[in-house]
């Protein structure tokens, strides 16, 4: 199999149902653990925990969506970050934006054409996201990358491409999508900032992180998000023009998550 193909059949199958898959992943996190190794990999599969029809199917669920996004992504073993949350029973609104974010720093497709496309949308008089449209962005994208799909295949990646963005909140609607009303949760967005410093960002360079415009947010609205965790009590933020120093009630994830669920 060359190269090309093999990259495709890896987005049409990671994509196809896009967030759908969520509650897959939250499945699998919550049963995962530092020990798991190949046994318990089959014995996820052979138990069949996800429902799936068959173990194949579980199987590919596992290999092709878990593995890279939660297990070998960036950042590493991203499993541990949405634990805390799962143990918690925080609410579906709070974790799926830590889901879509993992999710998309994992992938390069998603990332990019959030940030680089659908933020060229933002307050456009046509808000819609059409399918063809964002097929030929995948196709110039390729290009670039020296690489040729299908036409087919490049409308089945478009289509899985805007279902995930769909189910993650970012765009709304069935058969016609647009980007839908910009909001994140004061808890998700000051879990995702912990997220963050742990990965080595802090003071202004943490506020202006490029992965806040995964949620197409403009500055000024990260700015007032950072001053609404800051009153509660989620994290301690002081800004004076470039002067910003942000700091943390906790010092791992399992802190910070009871910091936000308390």
């Amino acid at each position: 199999m060359s190269k090309i193909k093999k990259d495709r059949h890896q987005y049409v199958s990671r994509l196809l149902k896009g967030g759908a898959l969520l509650d897959d992943m939250r499945l699998i996190v919550r049963s995962w653990s530092d020990n798991a190794n190949n046994e318990h990999k089959a014995k996820l599969i052979i138990e069949n925990i996800l429902g799936k029809k068959t173990r194949t199917r579980s199987a590919e669920v596992f290999q092709r969506v878990f593995a890279p996004r939660f297990l070998h992504g960036n950042p590493l073993q991203a499993w541990k970050i949405v634990r805390p949350l799962e143990e918690r029973d925080v609410a579906l609104e709070i974790s799926t934006p830590l889901y879509y974010w993992i999710t998309a720093r994992s992938d390069k497709l998603i990332y990019d054409f959030v940030t680089k496309e659908l933020r060229e949308k933002v307050g456009a008089i046509d808000p819609i996201v059409r399918t063809d449209e964002t097929s030929n962005w995948i196709r110039r994208m390729l290009s670039n990358q020296d690489q040729k799909w299908t036409d087919t295949a490049l409308i089945k990646v478009a289509r899985g491409l805007l279902a995930a963005l769909r189910d993650f909140g970012i765009l709304e609607g069935a058969a016609i999508k647009r980007i839908a009303p910009r909001y994140l949760p004061t808890e998700s967005f000051a879990y995702i900032a912990f997220a963050l410093h742990q990965l080595g960002s802090s003071g202004i360079e943490l506020q202006n992180h490029k992965d806040w415009k995964l949620f197409l947010l403009p500055q000024p609205a990260v700015e007032r998000l950072f001053l609404d965790a800051h009153q509660m009590h989620f994290l301690r933020y002081d800004a004076a023009g470039n002067i910003v120093r942000i700091e943390f009630n906790a010092k791992t994830y399992e802190e910070m998550a009871d910091v936000i669920s308390s």
